[in-house]
């Protein structure tokens, strides 16, 4: 137990201090401050302000009723942009304050033959429209345009209200109707703002698996296979068994990649933590409370043991080859599974209770993104995770012992890669 304590502390501290760790770290937290920073940069060389909302002149002149009607919806959708109110269409004087940088653009609106609801023009310097105010624009113009259609109808402002309104569709497990529960199913929707942040942590926990996975695993199996073939590792198993060794890099290089994870967290924080970013954080109003603390735990937990099970096969396949330039064809169905289990989860985060989801749950190598998607974004029976979970650890067991054999017996053959038969006959030389 005490030379795997010294492999783990060995490989940690020798991997965090060579530069190339260093660099990637140093890029990754660079590329996350410029990411996390981005609409501020832009802004900032845009000559944009950085306070305020951006300002558009609204020319009411005989469309009244419309203008106003537009005002009081932008005022309820949106605080970027404040409309500024021209009586009448002086185009000389509102292309001057375009000029002067008092309003950005200005909308006008044109009667159209034929059509209760006149044309909207935007002008602006340079033609064209951001897509974040055309779409503004166009949700605050639906209820004027509907008020304006059936202004000839005898229809109160709540009836309309309710025709601009949105069909909600709500969802209820087959269960609980059947249940007799039926009744409290308008109730019981899901917190749209509860869900966004579940997906959101959901999207994270698949991403860094994926990435946490493809950056250690390859460094496990080349490290492995650099000190096999300098030659180095006979000299170490000599003072410390191949099981040592393998479950001590592994583990090594899991608390190297949740040093790397951490890292990048206090960096994210930090910026977030800016006074620019502090503000458009607080306008997502997104609750960090509202995680399910279910989703957190199993999470976390399939997160690890998906780790361990893809990492003791890296360490088998490094062991198995002698030469760097070999590796990356050795490790390739192992990268095709990593590939699997990523592309199953990101491609099913709409459809968690897919019939491929709840297969792929019981499948060790897909199992891991499988069920973070579907504890956060679907409703699995609580059997269900703890059968996924079981299937998992049995996983680990079964392919540890067989990637012990398999690193016991790899590290000291060398020339060509070892066919299945030759390494299925030196593994029965060793009894586990």
């Amino acid at each position: 137990m005490n030379s795997m304590w010294t492999v783990i502390r060995f490989t940690f501290v020798n991997k965090v201090r060579t530069k190339s760790f260093i660099v990637t770290t140093l890029i990754f937290a660079l590329l996350i401050t410029i990411g996390v920073n981005l609409p501020y940069i832009i802004q900032l060389f845009s000559g944009d302000k950085a306070e305020g909302p951006e300002k558009i002149g609204l020319v009411y002149e005989q469309h009244q009723q419309l203008a106003e009607g537009l005002s009081e919806s932008m005022g309820r959708l949106t605080t970027n942009y404040e409309l500024v109110q021209y009586d009448a269409l002086d185009e000389a004087a509102l292309d001057k304050d375009v000029a002067d940088g008092v309003i950005e653009g200005y909308i006008t609106f044109e009667q159209q033959e034929g059509s209760h609801f006149p044309a909207v023009l935007y002008i602006s310097e340079d033609e064209s429209i951001d897509p974040e105010l055309q779409s503004t624009l166009q949700a605050a113009l639906q209820g004027p345009k509907t008020r304006s259609v059936v202004q000839g109808l005898t229809l109160t402002d709540e009836q309309i209200q309710q025709i601009n309104t949105p069909v909600q569709i709500l969802t209820q497990n087959v269960s609980d109707v059947n249940g007799g529960e039926a009744e409290g199913a308008a109730g019981e929707a899901g917190d749209p703002a509860k869900d966004a942040v579940n997906y959101a942590f959901v999207y994270i926990l698949v991403i860094l698996f994926f990435v946490t996975l493809m950056g250690t695993g390859n460094m496990i199996a080349s490290e492995v296979t650099t000190e096999k073939s300098s030659r180095i590792m006979e000299i170490l198993i000599t003072s410390v068994s191949p099981l040592s060794q393998m479950f001590g890099k592994v583990i090594g290089m899991f608390l190297l990649g949740l040093a790397q994870i951490v890292t990048f967290g206090v960096v994210l924080f930090i910026n977030l933590m800016l006074p620019h970013n502090v503000e458009a954080f607080e306008s997502l109003n997104l609750d960090l409370s509202a995680i399910d603390p279910m989703l957190l735990v199993f999470g976390i937990i399939f997160y690890i043991l998906g780790y361990f099970l893809y990492a003791v096969i890296y360490a088998a396949i490094g062991s198995i080859v002698s030469r760097t330039e070999d590796l990356g064809q050795a490790i390739m169905p192992i990268t095709m599974l990593s590939l699997a289990a990523f592309y199953v989860a990101i491609f099913s985060l709409n459809a968690p209770n897919s019939t491929l989801m709840k297969v792929s749950s019981y499948i060790p190598f897909i199992s891991p993104t499988s069920m973070i998607v579907r504890i956060g974004l679907g409703d699995p029976p609580i059997w269900e995770i703890l059968l996924s979970l079981a299937i998992l650890i049995v996983g680990i067991l079964v392919l540890g012992w067989l990637s012990a054999k398999i690193y016991r017996t790899g590290v000291l053959m060398y020339g060509k890669r070892p066919s299945y038969k030759e390494l299925v006959k030196a593994m029965k030389a060793y009894k586990m």
